[in-house]
């Protein structure tokens, strides 16, 4: 087993048994010295993945816009918190903003809050948003009181998550045990289960921790108003299926390759943030690409590119690359949340 993080779970293993999923997801992404997202930046080319306010400024931009026109419909309240999840370099709030200066009154009024436990990533945020007074917090239930506008784009994918596996004899916790001098899946104890109808050898995946926030969010939104934009891969409705998986320098690769130094990510059951955080209302779940679309991000490329006529090709490849299937359009899907009493926000087909 290599590395320190992956010596560490093979003798905790050896000494206390197998580790549930979600217990070992939660070690490798954010293990305090040596876990994924708080050892590292993993953003870019250089890293192992891209998200989308790094394709383009345009991403950013639209939610931006979107936050201002939402707050509007909430009437303009004089104070509001607009708070970002996971928000990774800091690149999307910090392009939010700027396309948000077009509404003054707009910039005024909020309280920019990020909910980041990295440091390094808190380092690379300060950088971003050097101009701007942001405030940090570890969980989203510490956000303060008012109205809020919350935006999660690629967070609750990096949630731990359990898994369960269908056996002849029942449902049973999938978890991380022993192979040899290697890691892998061993069943646990049989246990009653509220699942999706499945054959033996199927996975069902729940993500406890996703669905406590969602849960939060919801009764926040209905207290005192506002609302939250989810983006993320996933599916619309709850499903059976496998879909733990992990990524080291933008390729696929075992989950069990040198825990702490590849990230390990699962679909998002939207329906299943859905339920938890009602009574606040959900929107259907859409694509990103329609949501782009429908927010205007052609418009908005045009006129880049028309502005600057030598990075028109980047422009064009960017936006296509944001909302074409053949790029992140369809894999990608958008939910929005709201307080029961606010109109459907943009970007959502009625």
């Amino acid at each position: 087993m290599t590395g320190e993080l992956g010596r560490l779970i093979y003798q905790q293993i050896q000494a206390q048994g197998p580790l549930s999923v979600e217990e070992y997801m939660a070690l490798c992404l954010g293990h305090p010295e040596w876990g994924y997202y708080t050892s590292r930046d993993p953003f870019g080319a250089a890293g192992d993945f891209v998200t989308a306010p790094e394709i383009s400024q345009m991403f950013g931009e639209l939610i931006g816009f979107w936050a201002c026109a939402v707050w509007q419909s909430m009437g303009a309240p004089p104070r509001l918190v607009l708070a970002e999840l996971g928000p990774g370099r800091g690149t999307l709030m910090a392009d939010a903003l700027r396309a948000a200066a077009v509404v003054p009154e707009f910039r005024q009024a909020i309280e920019v809050i990020l909910v980041e436990t990295s440091p390094t990533l808190r380092r690379c945020q300060r950088d971003s948003l050097a101009a701007i007074e942001v405030t940090w917090l570890d969980q989203v239930m510490d956000l303060p009181d008012g109205p809020l506008l919350l935006i999660a784009n690629e967070f609750f994918d990096a949630l731990p998550i359990a898994q369960f596996v269908l056996r002849a004899d029942g449902w049973r916790q999938r978890r991380v045990g022993l192979a040899g001098d290697e890691l892998g899946f061993v069943d646990g104890p049989i246990l009653a289960l509220d699942a999706p109808p499945a054959a033996p050898g199927d996975i069902f995946e729940i993500n406890p921790q996703g669905r406590q926030i969602a849960s939060w969010i919801g009764r926040r939104l209905c207290d005192q108003g506002g609302a939250a934009l989810i983006i993320d891969y996933g599916h619309p409705f709850t499903a059976i299926g496998d879909t733990l998986q992990a990524v080291f320098r933008h390729q696929p690769v075992s989950v069990f390759q040198e825990p702490g130094a590849v990230d390990l990510t699962a679909h998002l059951d939207f329906q299943a943030l859905a339920d938890a955080a009602r009574p606040a209302q959900a929107t259907t779940v859409v694509t990103q690409g329609a949501f782009l679309r429908a927010l205007g991000i052609e418009i908005r490329a045009d006129r880049l590119m028309k502005s600057a006529p030598k990075h028109a090709n980047s422009v064009a490849s960017a936006c296509q690359r944001l909302i074409e299937p053949a790029g992140m359009g369809n894999l990608f899907k958008v939910m929005g949340m709201t307080h029961p009493g606010l109109p459907l926000p943009p970007g959502f087909p009625s």
